[in-house]
């Protein structure tokens, strides 16, 4: 079964570091939206294959869910850094419920 929710999740992430870029000029963003959607839309791939391969999609969901929670905690924006919080913990909850 196709992991669509993991797909779109990559997809955002991908699509907030081209907004960044656009609206600030950040390379840093740019690169690191392409680095994690493209990490992610892989980890939905492998857990279309195999529903219990959430290795690598539960690993960056975590990693995000860190980084942006805490330029969130620091900023207190919402946006990006509160959405991709927010969208990273319920993508680790829906991984790490998928490890039994």
């Amino acid at each position: 079964m196709t992991d669509i929710i993991g797909y779109a999740y990559g997809a955002t992430v991908f699509a907030g570091g081209l907004v960044g870029y656009l609206k600030a000029g950040s390379t840093a963003s740019l690169l690191a939206g392409a680095i994690f959607g493209a990490l992610a839309a892989l980890g939905a791939y492998q857990v279309s294959q195999d529903p219990r391969n959430v290795t690598l999609a539960l690993i960056v969901s975590l990693l995000l869910f860190i980084v942006m929670g805490s330029r969130f905690y620091k900023g207190r924006k919402f946006m990006p850094a509160g959405l991709v919080t927010l969208l990273s913990i319920l993508m680790v909850i829906r991984y790490a419920s998928k490890l039994n």
